[in-house]
């Protein structure tokens, strides 16, 4: 009797323990995380503004280079460009960054427009952007005389687009906003909530003349499928991060499209992580890593105690993105509780690197 008891007990605790082992290895990472630092990285969507010592150590620590990305602001009359800024800091640094330059539609009236375009284009090429931003102005903020938004899938813009597939430069597209722009502030806790009680002017419920979400789509995605030969990659997952469904059927259509994900986490982390691995794994080769960070100031108005907190800031910010892509344990991403993607090594870099060198290259 007691070695039959001995017997069905050892058999229990051999099943538990495979239970265990069993949990275990569907809990552990896709890969070791020391394989997951040494994998190169790029992150295609940043603004570093400004030079910082701190940054080349902190870029070496993670295997890491990224893209200084140029925004145009339209104040009034007048075109706010920072490219000359990132010029500076690509220079100090050029092992650790790559140049994306920009233009508005801003004077699109006079007949001057494009060659005045093109010239500013190809002097910045040949300072050595090697990609071209269009952003939300196109649809969200420059008019005509008669008080028209300029939609990016406008004709007037085709002779630069011919000329980019020429060139065969890669296009960052922030078309749209995310549809929270069009709606009231109410829920705190969404993504978006600091960005449009913090940003006002770009909260498009507080401005009814502002063509809709759905307007905008329609048109960036007539833009996309008319220009077969641009490669295009749309920043911030096509602005349609609330519902990768959307994302994936753009990018179903459209074989030049590739979509990044920049400041837009958040919006994956609330949606089912099955659904969104699923997606990752299934448009492997079709997804940029990318973040959206930066800076706004000067080293010098910032006392070393500022640059120390500021540095490890960026740390903080992009540890958790890297854990959420990397792990698969609970994590919270913008106020949204979820479970991280543990991705494969083979689709992480594609997703950190390899696409990324693809698109700039082919």
């Amino acid at each position: 009797m007691r070695s039959k008891l001995s017997y069905n007990l050892i058999v229990r605790l051999g099943g538990i323990l495979i239970l265990f082992v069993f949990w275990k290895c569907n809990q552990s990472d896709s890969i070791s995380y020391k394989t997951f630092e040494q994998l190169p990285k790029i992150d295609i969507h940043s603004h570093y503004k400004y030079s910082r010592e701190y940054l080349p150590e902190f870029l070496n620590k993670w295997n890491m280079k990224t893209v200084l990305v140029d925004v145009a602001l339209e104040d009034e009359d007048s075109l706010v460009r920072n490219f000359d800024n990132y010029l500076d800091h690509y220079k100090e640094f050029s092992q650790y960054f790559f140049l994306c330059t920009t233009f508005t539609a801003a004077g699109i009236e006079n007949p001057d427009f494009i060659k005045k375009t093109l010239e500013q284009l190809q002097k910045d090429l040949s300072r050595g952007a090697t990609m071209v931003k269009v952003w939300k102005n196109f649809g969200m903020v420059t008019q005509d005389s008669l008080g028209n938004y300029i939609m990016i899938n406008d004709e007037r813009l085709n002779p630069i687009w011919d000329f980019l597939v020429e060139k065969n430069i890669p296009v960052i597209a922030h078309i749209g906003d995310p549809e929270q722009a069009w709606r009231p502030l109410k829920d705190p806790h969404n993504p978006h909530y600091n960005y449009y009680k913090n940003n006002p002017e770009y909260h498009a419920y507080n401005f009814p003349n502002i063509p809709s979400y759905q307007q905008i789509i329609q048109a960036r995605d007539q833009w996309v499928q008319k220009n077969p030969n641009l490669k295009i990659i749309a920043a911030h997952l096509a602005s349609m991060a609330n519902n990768i469904s959307e994302v994936a059927l753009r990018l179903d259509n459209y074989p030049n499209l590739s979509v990044e994900l920049g400041a837009r986490f958040g919006d994956l982390a609330m949606q089912d992580s099955k659904t969104v691995n699923a997606f990752f794994e299934r448009y492997q080769n079709r997804i940029l890593f990318g973040t959206d960070f930066g800076n706004s100031k000067p080293d010098t108005l910032l006392s070393k105690e500022d640059l120390e907190t500021e540095l490890n800031n960026l740390d903080k910010d992009y540890q958790l993105l890297f854990n959420y892509l990397v792990k698969s344990d609970s994590i919270v991403v913008r106020n949204q509780k979820t479970k991280g993607l543990g991705l494969s090594e083979n689709v992480l870099a594609k997703i950190f690197s390899e696409n990324f060198f693809r698109i700039l290259e082919n």
